[in-house]
């Protein structure tokens, strides 16, 4: 599974079912928000683990943001998709873990191979250098640079979504994308032999 894949909303799921079981959540049906833990546990899991880049406090955000999510579920408004709501509660959570454990650690090692270059073996040892220069700037830029990346590429959320989820408007988001992007491929130089 490719890294937009996990990061990916479920997109068999429309927004108008979201709104539908958020209502039948906010009516006491106890059923209706497991729906939504299992549509949503995955995405929020991978957000987390990409900013924290530690497992178990990963899973220790995405029950965070559940919890949060059910006790503030009369907040969610319609007008957004759910998927953004709870994304922004995943980036802030992952956020405020980072600021109490003061520092941040080195993300794993698990390179993802594009399933196109399995059958040749060249392009797989190629895709795989990209992927870890890539993880290397990664390292090196700041959690904001790595969150606005994130969201937009590996959870595909559009500038007005990433702009929601940050509590930022859509200008903003796309400063701080380009910004980021600038950054990210001034730290690609050095490891492309640029």
């Amino acid at each position: 599974m490719t890294r937009s894949q996990l990061f990916a909303a479920p997109r068999v799921i429309e927004d108008n079912d979201d709104v539908a079981v958020v209502e039948r959540c906010r009516k006491g049906d106890r059923a209706a928000f497991g729906e939504l833990v299992v549509r949503y546990q995955r995405p929020v899991y991978n957000a987390a683990l990409w900013i924290v880049r530690k497992p178990e406090d990963a899973g220790d955000v995405a029950q965070t943001v559940f919890l949060k999510a059910v006790e503030q579920i009369d907040d969610y408004d319609p007008r957004y998709r759910f998927f953004s709501w709870i994304y922004r509660i995943a980036v802030n959570e992952s956020l405020n873990l980072l600021r109490r454990n003061g520092h941040e650690e080195a993300l794993d090692e698990d390179v993802e191979i594009p399933d196109d270059a399995v059958a040749d073996p060249e392009r797989q040892l190629d895709a795989k250098e990209r992927a870890e220069q890539v993880r290397r700037a990664l390292q090196q830029v700041s959690t904001t640079d790595r969150t606005v990346l994130m969201l937009r590429h590996f959870g595909e959320l559009s500038y007005d979504e990433i702009g929601h989820v940050l509590d930022i408007d859509a200008k903003t988001v796309k400063s701080r994308l380009f910004d980021a992007r600038h950054r990210l491929r001034e730290r690609l130089r050095p490891l492309q032999g640029i």
